[in-house]
């Protein structure tokens, strides 16, 4: 089994082969966090722009969609084999090459004169990702010394949980005040300001391996995330039961248990060696990761038809209401490493865990149509603070689970379970707040003309559209389509407490062990590094 043990590395080029000093490794963060922003902006960004693609490309909603979601199937089946390349090959290389394919497939985007271009220019912007995604979390692994890592590491995380809202609502204002094609400046002006600090302050590093590369491993875990992502991403548009979902269905699992026991073949000479999910940490960070994920993916699903169709608000509006809980999760992912010295990364997860779940309760207790935004205001911010507190040490103990001649693979370990989470977490809770809505309006919709009610079960969204149609009946339809969205809600939100409280319960007797609080001289130095 592979060990923590220091492997063969090659020296960091612009250190002067010795560690970077402090200047050198707060450049180094910023450098790959804007490269990560990059990436992650432009997986939420396009959805504010779905309509304006399909008026200008004369698309179906099914392309659309597939416009936006080939880029987050790319990017997750790839991370794997691109994470374990980068390994190999010097990270630094990896880090450059991918950021200029992904701004040149960006500007392809924007460009794009037909759907087919952009689907293309998509999928080569989701390569672009997989190799800048695992590399930007390795290079802090990597380079960070110990004391420093957990703190980078928080602001990694913070970037990587809050980044998707941040990058929605500044998609959202270039929507509302230039055109749907400036949305791929953004990622673009991140990408030459990436490029151009890569250049200057990262180091590289690269692990001599004593076996070949595991070709097999790689090709195996595409086949296999591709098949389990596409299930929970068309699933619900194409219905569960489908031929071409229960296919993919069984393409995936069957290569997912192929994967596994190649990797147990191969062992020591594996791409990921599955025996270390025997260990704590591992087992526990990527179940958590994958959860919360899950969670805040599914209440993104959830918040945003509350803000457009029962409160009425705009694109632009409705993302910057998700502000709070996006600060409060970077603020706290920041905060986390200093927490999980004191007390314990298992003490600190099951924390963070606990308040999230308690946002998630308070929204299901409180919200109404009537409440308004205050209504979820509190359940929103508790949920940030959860989420920023078990989200960084989740993080790494996946990175320091793995020995560090493979934290690429670790690292993209962590970013495949956090993708796995969004699309289970879009998938469910969706389903969940679509069959509670459909299910509360069937009694509501007595006095209403067939044909609009019939519309009306499809979504809140189509009941306020066909609302207009049915004369004196509007206000009426309108009043029962927002309270069964609140129904709905209700219902998607106490499933997130019950899996939220399962997983507490299990952090809690079977999380990574707690390390000793980290003595004080240790803590002031983290402080010292923080402040400067």
């Amino acid at each position: 089994m592979s060990t923590n043990q220091p492997p063969q590395v090659t020296a960091a080029e612009g250190s002067g082969g010795g560690a970077p000093d402090t200047r050198q490794l707060r450049a180094i963060l910023i450098a790959v966090s804007i490269a990560l922003m990059a990436v992650i902006a432009s997986v939420s960004g396009l959805n504010v722009a779905q309509t304006h693609m399909a008026v200008e490309f004369g698309a179906s909603q099914s392309t659309i969609l597939w416009i936006i979601n080939i880029y987050t199937l790319a990017l997750a089946a790839l991370l794997l084999p691109l994470g374990a390349i980068g390994d190999r090959l010097g990270r630094k290389p990896m880090l450059i090459v991918g950021l200029g394919i992904f701004g040149i497939a960006s500007v392809a985007a924007g460009l794009a004169p037909t759907a087919e271009v952009m689907l293309a220019a998509r999928v080569a912007s989701g390569f672009g990702a997989a190799m800048i995604m695992p590399i930007t979390l390795a290079v802090i692994t990597s380079t960070f010394p110990e004391e420093q890592r957990g703190k980078a590491i928080g602001v990694w995380t913070g970037v990587a949980g809050g980044g998707g809202i941040l990058g929605m609502f500044l998609s959202a204002l270039l929507v509302d005040i230039a055109d749907w094609r400036w949305l791929f400046v953004l990622p673009v002006v991140l990408v030459v300001v990436a490029l151009a600090m890569t250049l200057k302050s990262v180091p590289d590093s690269r692990e001599s391996s004593a076996h070949s590369f595991d070709t097999v491993g790689a090709l195996v875990s595409t086949v296999a995330v591709v098949g389990l992502i596409f299930v929970l991403q068309e699933g619900p548009d194409r219905g569960w039961s489908a031929p071409e979902t229960l296919i993919s269905l069984a393409v995936g699992l069957i290569a997912a248990i192929g994967f596994v026991a190649w990797e147990l073949h191969r062992r020591d000479a594996s791409l990921l060696d599955v025996r270390l999910f025997r260990e704590r940490g591992l087992a526990g960070g990527s179940i958590t990761l994958l959860v919360v994920f899950g969670v805040q993916a599914g209440i993104a699903v959830v918040l945003f038809p509350f803000f457009q169709a029962v409160l009425g608000w705009s694109g632009l509006l409705s993302t910057l209401a998700m502000m709070p809980m996006a600060i409060m999760m970077m603020m706290t992912s920041g905060l986390a490493p200093k927490l999980a010295a004191r007390i314990g990364s298992r003490s600190t997860m099951a924390t963070g865990i606990a308040l999230a779940g308690a946002g998630l309760a308070l929204m299901a207790l409180i919200v109404s149509a009537d409440g308004g935004y205050l209504s979820i205001l509190p359940g929103m911010l508790a949920m940030g603070i959860g989420m920023g507190l078990s989200m960084t040490p989740s993080t790494e103990t996946i990175t320091s689970s793995l020995p560090r001649e493979k934290q690429g693979v670790a690292s993209a370990l962590n970013d495949v379970t956090r993708e796995f989470g969004t699309a289970l977490g879009v998938a469910l809770l969706g389903a969940l707040l679509s069959a509670g809505y459909r299910n509360a309006i069937d009694d509501r919709l007595h006095g209403i003309p067939q044909g609009a009610a019939d519309t009306a079960r499809e979504g809140i969204a189509n009941a306020v559209e066909v609302a207009g149609s049915t004369g004196s009946h509007a206000q009426d339809l309108i009043h029962a389509a927002q309270q069964s969205f609140v129904d709905g809600w209700q219902q998607a939100m106490w499933a997130g407490v019950a899996v939220m409280g399962a997983l507490f319960v299990y952090i809690a007797l079977r999380g990574p062990k707690n390390a000793a609080p980290a003595a004080a001289d240790e803590a002031e130095a983290i402080e010292a590094v923080v402040a400067r």
